[in-house]
């Protein structure tokens, strides 16, 4: 199915999750949040929110810095 991830189309496989997608895109395990068709993910459901063909998922990572 098609998806767009942070602005770019990508074909992933039925089925994918949000938490699937986020591994797609960054190794970060804290500082990072997901909006799923503009609507924010909360961590505790990426694992169980699947994703439909077409979504836009915005993948969001803290950068730090001064």
């Amino acid at each position: 199915m098609k998806v767009t991830i942070n602005g770019s189309p990508r074909e992933v496989p039925d089925g994918t999750t949000v938490a699937q997608a986020v591994r797609i895109l960054t190794t970060a395990t804290t500082g990072v949040a997901v909006a799923v068709n503009d609507e924010v993910v909360t961590r505790g459901s990426w694992d169980t929110t699947a994703l439909g063909d077409s979504d836009r998922v915005e993948v969001l990572t803290a950068v730090q810095g001064g």
